[in-house]
């Protein structure tokens, strides 16, 4: 996200970078798909609101990110939202990542790494499911995918914009996988991402 801070910093925008739990020098011992990780989220919203009352927040969260961000179900108010290649369910990213490295063989192994959330993690699929929550994040949305991203399919990224509430956007980078989006097209990322966040981030004027 360094790539994206920099960006975004020579834009004259401040911004806020934060390891989610369990990654990078933040606590805990492994990844929770978003249950875990959404009160990081929480915690920085929560954290930027009383530091900034008077300024507008925008968030961008990148694939384990924008869950994060739609499964924390912000009270804080967000004026602008970009989601990258983000999951529809925990279902179906286990489903396509099996299909990736077993083909279809992989599929009928996905149920048995579903039995586990509970078991090994205390966590039900039905709390891992961004885009049952994602209406209900009222904010302007750019959602980004790449076109042959196998980790989440352009079939489910269009799904997630169906389901997203107005206003919104939908960005497919030809050609992207599940990639580091700027890195993949750096200049096409930061022309449509300026443009977006300059029209609900900036005064007019």
């Amino acid at each position: 996200m360094v790539g994206r801070a920099r960006f975004l910093h020579n834009l004259g925008y401040s911004v806020l970078l934060i390891d989610l739990p369990a990654h990078g020098e933040s606590y805990g011992d492994h990844i929770t798909f978003g249950l875990a990780e959404s009160q990081g989220v929480t915690a920085a919203l929560t954290y930027l609101s009383r530091e900034l009352p008077a300024e507008k927040l925008g968030v961008i969260g990148v694939s384990l990110g924008a869950a994060s961000l739609v499964l924390s179900k912000p009270s804080v108010h967000l004026s602008a939202v970009v989601l990258e290649s983000m999951f529809p369910t925990i279902e179906e990213a286990i489903e396509d990542r099996l299909n990736i490295y077993l083909g279809s063989f992989g599929e009928s192994l996905a149920p048995l790494l579903l039995w586990q959330l509970p078991l090994r993690f205390d966590i039900s699929p039905e709390q891992l499911r961004p885009i049952i929550e994602l209406p209900s994040l009222r904010a302007p949305l750019l959602i980004a995918a790449g076109s042959v991203d196998r980790k989440t399919t352009l079939a489910e990224t269009e799904r997630i914009y169906a389901a997203a509430g107005e206003p919104k956007e939908l960005w497919i980078v030809d050609g992207a996988s599940h990639v580091d989006l700027h890195a993949f097209d750096s200049k096409a990322y930061e022309a449509r991402v300026s443009v977006f966040l300059a029209k609900h981030l900036r005064s007019a004027g």
